[in-house]
């Protein structure tokens, strides 16, 4: 459990570093044009607000998690946790997300170098295989609850939909985001810097998530 608790703190702390690479990186004139341009943003405010937004709430995410993690191992010691098995869909809905998060850094790329063909399909693609991810862990929670591991039936079901739930949570916030984004870009009514921007930092939200959720899945299939 330890293990999860440093990779979530190393993740953070890459995020960081990048975060603060793309501040500091950036020409003054730069900086101007997109905080100038982005006030329709995501995340709201110019550029370096929006950077510190997310830099902030990816903290938070990251404290959450660590302690619900700790809250798991803890429990685990105690004599009536029984592990469940977990879906055979899981795996599934974990590929779906991989593919999410590929096609957004594809989008990325694509808008970071004004090749603006690649943004409305990769938006696309990258919303409904998050959908699919989400759709996927409602559907294991019925494969759950049909085969009687409901959540109140041991501690390692509450916590595994609690874990999964939280996690899907921050996906539809992450979704909420991404359809305003793929709104603009869609109606046209998106300025080049501020859409690159947006999805900049939608796609570093969407890495962390998947990494997020590598970890969890992991650890629930070891225990």
């Amino acid at each position: 459990m330890e293990i999860g608790l440093i990779a979530l703190a190393i993740i953070l702390a890459t995020l960081l570093g990048w975060l603060l690479k793309q501040s500091f990186n950036t020409q003054p004139w730069i900086a101007d044009e997109v905080s100038a341009t982005a006030h329709h943003g995501p995340l709201g405010g110019s550029s370096n607000t929006r950077l510190i937004a997310l830099l902030t709430l990816l903290a938070v995410v990251t404290s959450f998690f660590a302690l619900i993690l700790s809250a798991y191992a803890l429990r685990m010691e105690l004599g009536d946790w029984v592990p469940m098995t977990e879906p055979q869909l899981l795996w599934s809905n974990t590929a779906m997300l991989v593919l999410a998060s590929l096609a957004f850094q594809w989008t990325r790329n694509g808008a970071v170098k004004g090749i603006g063909s690649r943004l409305k399909p990769g938006l696309v693609v990258t919303g409904l295989l998050t959908a699919g991810f989400v759709v996927g862990q409602f559907v294991a929670w019925q494969q759950l609850e049909a085969s009687g591991q409901f959540i109140s039936s041991n501690p390692s079901n509450a916590f595994f939909y609690f874990l999964t739930g939280a996690h899907a949570v921050h996906i539809l916030g992450g979704l909420y985001v991404w359809a305003r984004a793929t709104a603009r870009v869609m109606l046209g009514t998106a300025e080049g810097a501020a859409i690159r921007r947006s999805i900049e930092l939608c796609t570093i939200y969407w890495h962390y998530l998947l990494l997020v959720w590598l970890i969890l899945f992991g650890l629930l299939l070891a225990t």
